[in-house]
C-alpha cells in the first residue's frame, strides 16, 4: 500500500497530476480543489495516497490531509458513490465542509457535487453521520508528516514556497470534552460542526461554550 507520495510535479491533467519519484512517475488522481493548491510543473510536491485495487486496474488518489483521505475512504464505502463522486464532494465541499455537511445531516450540501443526486446524498448523510466524530478528531498535513515513510521528500526550499495549514486541534478537543461529558458522538459532532461554522479560529474553550449552547435543551 501507498500511503504518502513525494517527489517532483512532472505535469498536470485534468483530473490527474503525473509525480516524478526517484525517476518511477507515479500518476495520481485528484479533486478540483487539490489540483488548484499544487504548486508548479518541476516543483516538489507530496500528497497522501489512497490506492483503489481493482482486477484490471490500479489507481492513486491524493489528498493534501489525512482527514480528506479518511472521508474520501468513507465515502467509497457507501453504495452508488465510486472514486469519481468522492473526488467530486471533496472538491466541492473541501473537507471541512464535508465534516461539517455530514455532522449536520445536510445532505442539499453533498447534492451540490457534480454527480451525486438527492438520494445518493441522503445515504451519505445516513451512513457516514455517525463516522463523522471520528474523523473530525483527525488532524495533520502531508508537511507535518515528511519522514522517513515518505517516499522522497520535498527540498526545504519548496517547502518555504507552499506552506502547509495546520490543523486546528480545537474540534478534535471539543469533541472529546463532549464525549467525556456523556454527549452521543452525532450529537456532539453536529454542535462542534456548527460552532466552528461560526467561527472557525475558535480555541477549545470558546468552541466548547458555544457547543455547549448548541445542545442545550430547548424551551
Amino acid at each position: 500500500m501507498i500511503g504518502k507520495i513525494a517527489g517532483r510535479l512532472e505535469y498536470r491533467s485534468t483530473d490527474h497530476v503525473l509525480i516524478d519519484v526517484r525517476g518511477i512517475g507515479y500518476i495520481v488522481y485528484v479533486s478540483d480543489r487539490v489540483m488548484a493548491g499544487l504548486p508548479g510543473n518541476g516543483e516538489a510536491v507530496a500528497l497522501y495516497t489512497d490506492l483503489l485495487v481493482r482486477e484490471d486496474n490500479l489507481q492513486l488518489f491524493g489528498f493534501t490531509t489525512l482527514v480528506e483521505k479518511e472521508w474520501h475512504r468513507m465515502l467509497m464505502s457507501v453504495q452508488g458513490i465510486g472514486a469519481k463522486a468522492s473526488l467530486s464532494i471533496l472538491g466541492t465541499l473541501g473537507e471541512d465542509g464535508v465534516s461539517r455537511a455530514i455532522a449536520l445531516g445536510d445532505w442539499n450540501a453533498v447534492a451540490k457535487a457534480k454527480g451525486v443526486g438527492p438520494k445518493t446524498a441522503q445515504k451519505v448523510i445516513l451512513d457516514l453521520k455517525d463516522k463523522a466524530p471520528g474523523i473530525m478528531a483527525m488532524g495533520g498535513t502531508v508537511a507535518e508528516a515528511l519522514g522517513d515513510e515518505v517516499i522522497e521528500a520535498p527540498t526545504p526550499a519548496a517547502a518555504k514556497r507552499a506552506p502547509a495549514k495546520k490543523a486546528n486541534p480545537a474540534q478534535a478537543e471539543t469533541l472529546s470534552a463532549l464525549g467525556n461529558l456523556g454527549y452521543a458522538p452525532g450529537d456532539a459532532a453536529s454542535a462542534v460542526a456548527e460552532a466552528a461554522g461560526a467561527d472557525p479560529d475558535a480555541d477549545t474553550s470558546t468552541l466548547i461554550r458555544a457547543a455547549l449552547k448548541l445542545l442545550a435543551p430547548k424551551g
